[in-house]
């Protein structure tokens, strides 16, 4: 087994960058927008950095969800059914965790106001929404760190690292896949519809009935979500921008369709492929199988790079037995923590944080595109589409 210093073929490759330990004294004051349960996950991993933060206010148009936060904040918490109610407060940050139509309102508003943001992705919920948050961002002099959190795994890192510096060889098909079947242990908590504002929910959405499939399920459904496009997909092809150099397809097709979940608005079973400059992608994911999860493979010349959440292996092209796969790693600490950390450091230090809006644009673009062309466009669409933003 070699090490990866032996194995990188380019010299001058970067060292990671080291995460700075904040002091006990400097907390940093945080409002909470979209309590729901990825929000519980981000602040469990805000809860195991370095970081001393203070959970100042919480906003969720559910009272069980602000509650939650409240009690996790030792009753410190202020609660409020509107998020402006928070940008009010005297808070340093907010971390944003609503569903995806609510996502560039909630973070333009908070940019408005002064605050930092922490963008669950997709950052954007249309192709248009694109422009808006870059601008937003850029005429501030806020952070935003999108949630892309493999930006900050370890592991990843360092396949990027050896990707980009020619280990591979030339890579020319990168393969990208999530097998879900979660249709068997979604819970079945009933909801309180007297506790929810289902009006304030919908926003921006067309006026509809609330219905306990959209609630829990949203991201299933066009006016709130797209599909695994914008949801597994949005993390996989954001690994090929970074380790690529390339963020926008210049061909998109889709074939697509909905043989698990009838009552969805998306698509549960797909195949995709996108065209990059010199490269191609595909994606291949549905919602009956778990077997493999999710991963990516980058195919190149002298190697193969297989990557997951848990680790990476290089295969050697020509070689067999012990000899393949030739180089492992695994990381063995969630990247939301690091991810989490590198927001907070951020927020103290000003610095770029590992995900900045512009990456998180272009991956939610990508999956766009994808459901762009599955929707209007007969399964495939060159891109700029005529009429389109780019």
């Amino acid at each position: 087994m070699i090490t990866r210093r032996n194995f990188i073929i380019a010299s001058g490759m970067t060292a990671l960058a080291s995460t700075r330990v904040f002091g006990a004294n400097d907390t940093i004051r945080v409002g909470v927008i979209g309590a729901g349960g990825r929000m519980k996950g981000l602040l469990d991993s805000a809860d195991r950095t370095t970081a001393a933060y203070q959970i100042v206010a919480v906003s969720d148009v559910y009272g069980p969800h602000r509650e939650a936060v409240k009690d996790r904040s030792n009753g410190l918490a202020t609660t409020h059914l509107d998020y402006r109610e928070v940008l009010e407060k005297d808070i340093d940050a907010v971390i944003i965790g609503s569903p995806d139509h609510w996502h560039v309102p909630m973070a333009v508003d908070a940019l408005k106001a002064g605050k930092d943001v922490y963008l669950e992705k997709p950052v954007t919920h249309t192709l248009e929404e694109g422009a808006t948050l870059t601008r937003a961002v850029r005429n501030s002099k806020q952070i935003l760190q999108c949630g892309m959190q493999q930006r900050s795994w370890t592991h990843f890192r360092d396949a990027v690292d050896l990707i980009q510096a020619g280990s591979l060889g030339r890579v020319v098909q990168v393969r990208t896949y999530w097998w879900q079947n979660y249709g068997r242990s979604w819970p079945k908590k009933p909801i309180d519809q007297q506790a929810l504002d289902w009006k304030q929910w919908l926003g921006s959405a067309p006026d509809q009935p609330y219905s306990d499939e959209k609630f829990n399920h949203w991201r299933w459904f066009w006016n709130f979500g797209g599909g695994a496009m914008t949801d597994l997909f949005t993390h996989w092809i954001d690994i090929v921008h970074w380790a690529m150099k390339s963020d926008q397809p210049k061909h998109a097709f889709m074939l697509a369709d909905k043989y698990v979940f009838d009552q969805w608005d998306c698509p549960d079973t797909i195949q995709a492929a996108f065209r990059y400059p010199g490269f191609d992608v595909v994606y291949e994911g549905m919602m009956n199988s778990s077997i493999d999860d999710g991963g990516l493979e980058f195919r190149g010349s002298e190697a193969t790079l297989k990557i997951n959440r848990s680790g990476f292996t290089v295969h050697r092209e020509g070689a067999s037995g012990e000899q393949n796969p030739v180089l492992k790693e695994r990381s063995y600490r969630d990247g939301t923590i690091s991810h989490m950390e590198n927001f907070f450091d951020c927020v103290k230090s000003r610095k770029e944080p590992n995900a900045p809006v512009e990456t998180g644009v272009a991956a939610a673009r990508a999956g766009q595109i994808g459901n762009y062309a599955y929707q209007r466009a007969g399964g495939q669409t060159a891109w700029p589409a005529k009429g389109m933003a780019g």
